[in-house]
């Protein structure tokens, strides 16, 4: 009788008719347990995030009208949100190397509604944006830890429709709290506006909860400042993801100046908008959706840069549009706007985890980070312009960041041909 296999020799014998044991606990994928239910949490993650973090966006004339302020003052509730978000998204993504991915998401997630249900007693414009700054940095630990769940539990030729339905969830989000404040907002005021949007957003977070797989793949690592002071300094020092970060900010300055700044145009000569009208314009955004999906084939059609240029072109078009008294022009002109900054979005936070070698979950958190401070500067600065030189002044500022993404993109393509011409030539045999 052969002797029992301890498993203490490395020379033990294998059945070879036996399935072959993985390591690894088996990654979701279509079909297996828990899928679905993953696909669901995420989505309605990003919905919940996304209604918070510019819940007040289509508010502001309201919010000016009642708490006496004027429109540069009301822009940081929307700006302090995105600016907190834009400090604490890589702090927070490394915090959940240590504690867990789905972990770091319910924390964040429950912060943020929690505050949301407080955001609409704030008694004045202090208080709100006080509020709104700590709702933002709770927020940062949703987007990247999302990402990394993803790309831990999910194998790799279903994660693009994983990512695909949590961006959407983000889309749709960003829309629909827009979207619920407006039309709330016109029978009820601004305040139970942000109330309707945290209700919504505390059924979103019981969903994630009861629906979010536990993380099977994760392995905790301590977090070391060093280590991670070095990954983001070796990035910052890599120019081609320095010009990347800095489209994605200035397509979002354009983008954050506009959408902050739109509504007062609207309400007042000759548009008069209602607020639940003014709401309604956000469903533009859907344009936004095809853009991005679109982004790709352009992408593979013309390049990078040609994309690029593509986006700003549009962009450019839609600014200079939106200065007609004609609401169908300006209409217009927000729809281009919003198709060419989701293309150049897509194109430039694309184009950053291909770069990246190393380090790509620190490298996208980057991108956040300029990503939200363009939108904080966009929303502030276009308000500002908006209070000294009116709807010109907010178009001007936008046209200013749009020749500062082209020169990026030109120095870029003068660059890469230079390096073209210089490369030897290939030996022959």
């Amino acid at each position: 009788m052969p002797p029992a296999d301890t498993g203490a020799s490395t020379h033990s014998r294998v059945d070879a008719s036996a399935p072959p044991v993985s390591s690894a606990p088996e990654r979701m994928a279509p079909g297996r347990p828990g899928y679905i239910r993953m696909r669901l949490a995420l989505f309605t993650a990003g919905l919940a995030t996304f209604a918070l973090l510019y819940s007040t966006q289509a508010l502001l004339p309201a919010i000016s009208d009642d708490l006496h302020v004027q429109a540069d003052q009301a822009s940081w509730s929307v700006s302090a949100a995105t600016l907190a978000l834009a400090l604490m998204v890589v702090p927070l993504s490394a915090l959940s190397e240590r504690f867990g991915r789905r972990t770091m998401m319910t924390v964040s997630l429950t912060v943020a509604v929690a505050v949301a249900l407080v955001v609409p007693y704030a008694p004045d414009l202090g208080w709100l944006i006080a509020l709104r700054a700590v709702q933002g940095a709770a927020i940062a630990g949703i987007p990247a830890s999302a990402m990394a769940y993803l790309s831990e539990e999910v194998e790799p030729r279903a994660l693009v429709g994983a990512i695909g339905l949590f961006v959407a969830g983000n889309s749709v989000g960003g829309m629909s709290g827009r979207l619920i404040t407006g039309w709330v907002a016109d029978d009820y005021g601004w305040r139970m506006g942000l109330a309707a949007v945290g209700v919504m957003a505390l059924v979103c977070g019981i969903a994630f909860r009861l629906l979010i797989p536990k993380a099977r793949n994760f392995s905790p690592a301590a977090v070391s400042p060093r280590a991670l002071a070095r990954t983001v300094t070796r990035h910052l020092s890599d120019p081609l993801l320095c010009r990347l970060y800095a489209i994605g900010a200035l397509f979002m300055t354009v983008f954050g100046g506009v959408y902050t700044v739109i509504g007062y145009r609207l309400v007042d000569e000759p548009f008069g908008l209602s607020q639940s009208m003014i709401g309604s314009i956000f469903l533009i955004y859907l344009v936004g959706t095809v853009s991005s999906a679109a982004t790709g084939k352009l992408v593979g059609r013309l390049g990078r840069r040609g994309a690029l240029y593509v986006a700003v072109s549009m962009t450019t078009a839609g600014l200079l549009l939106s200065l007609a008294d004609s609401l169908a022009l300006v209409l217009l002109g927000l729809v281009l706007i919003t198709a060419g900054f989701f293309a150049g979005h897509a194109a430039a936070s694309s184009a950053v985890s291909r770069t990246a070698k190393t380090g790509r979950a620190q490298a996208a958190a980057l991108y956040q980070t300029a990503y939200y401070t363009g939108s904080s500067a966009g929303g502030t600065l276009g308000a500002m312009a908006f209070h000294t030189g009116g709807w010109t002044g907010t178009v001007a500022l936008g046209l200013l960041a749009v020749v500062g993404a082209t020169a990026i993109t030109l120095y870029g393509t003068r660059k890469a041909r230079v390096e073209r011409r210089m490369a030897p030539a290939p030996a022959h045999a």
